[in-house]
């Protein structure tokens, strides 16, 4: 828009000069356009009005306003004929251009006026090149915006392409790939999603795979990673789809119960326990004793504002079901909260 005004007005006091400097009067028409543009341009600039106001409506008005000149100043030159009526047309066709590219219905409503009172003044002795010269314009404009419209809608695929790979990077980078569970990173991302709601309690149970150390040792890594593979798929599917899966270390795993109590996280902790005992996986951890490869478990209420004292405490009940002979699931003594232990300690004082 700003383009299409500065040319307008340059083309318009260029004209007007010239009419001066031959003694001439200015045509209304070329001392309305300059007036029309410039003023438009001052209310852009105040931006009391849009920049890309009436873009249409307004290359409407110029182009009238070039017929009339053209029109107008015909009557002058009508001995140069055909010459001064295609200069004409080229200037208006040039402006049109150069500033209403990425319009091709102002292009049009801006030359169209100006090239039929050409065609109209000259009679059409000279049809076939003023056809042509307004035709080519035309066409190369529309294979333009056809190309641009082109070039527009790959960029956008190839933006939703790369958005959509971004997405998949993103959601692998927190997947573990060897059991497809949730790591570290996608635990962190669904604790920061779980902080925003609202929700009675949360459990955390974290569980380790006994002796897998020796079952690595005895049986190959390969055969170890099979294991981790299988005690995923059992874990997964013992518990709800709302709650949180994570393969939290080597052979370690950690589920987040959402919104249950107590009683149902140490029920669920036990489903899973005996789901990896169902499997049935040969577990040869010293030469003496063959047993089948089982788990361990720690609960522990998932505190809101501290986390890691959470898992802390998860980690504690964990260690307790190991020495307690394993394949067991241990639950976290619950601390009083910090006002009840400066009470209770308060009432020891006293007596």
């Amino acid at each position: 828009m700003l383009l299409f005004q500065l040319l307008n007005i340059a083309f318009s006091l260029f004209f007007v000069t010239t009419a001066l400097n031959n003694s001439r009067h200015p045509t209304i028409a070329s001392i309305l356009i300059a007036v029309v543009c410039a003023t438009t341009l001052i209310i852009s600039k105040l931006k009391r009005i849009k920049h890309l106001y009436q873009l249409n409506t307004h290359a409407f008005i110029i182009g009238l306003l070039w017929t009339w000149h053209i029109i107008s100043r015909y009557r002058e030159f009508q001995s140069y004929g055909n010459e001064f009526l295609l200069f004409s047309l080229m200037i208006v066709f040039f402006i049109s251009a150069i500033s209403l590219a990425d319009s091709f219905t102002a292009f049009c409503l801006h030359s169209l006026p100006p090239a039929l009172a050409v065609l109209l003044l000259d009679q059409f002795h000279h049809s076939l090149i003023l056809l042509f010269t307004i035709t080519i314009p035309l066409l190369s404009l529309r294979l333009h915006g056809i190309m641009q419209k082109r070039s527009e809608s790959f960029t956008t695929e190839l933006v939703n392409r790369l958005k959509e790979e971004r997405e998949k990077f993103s959601d692998l980078s927190m997947i573990d790939p060897l059991t497809g569970l949730f790591n570290r990173r996608g635990l962190k991302n669904k604790l920061n999603n779980l902080t925003e709601e609202r929700a009675t309690s949360h459990y955390i149970v974290l569980l380790d795979i006994d002796h897998f150390k020796a079952y690595n040792d005895n049986y190959g890594h390969t055969m170890g990673d099979n294991a981790l593979v299988a005690v995923a798929v059992a874990i997964r599917d013992a518990v709800r789809s709302r709650d949180i899966v994570v393969r939290y270390g080597g052979e370690e795993f950690l589920i987040l119960l959402i919104d249950v109590d107590e009683s149902y996280a140490v029920a669920r902790a036990e489903d899973v326990r005996q789901a990896v005992l169902d499997l049935k996986i040969p577990h040869m951890f010293n030469d003496k004793v063959a047993t089948h490869v089982t788990l361990s478990a720690g609960v522990a209420i998932m505190a809101d504002s501290d986390i890691q004292a959470s898992l802390t405490a998860a980690d504690s009940a964990l260690y307790l079901a190991k020495s307690r002979g394993r394949n067991t699931v241990e639950i976290a003594i619950r601390q009083p909260p910090v006002s009840n232990q400066l009470r209770m300690a308060g009432r020891g004082h006293d007596v």
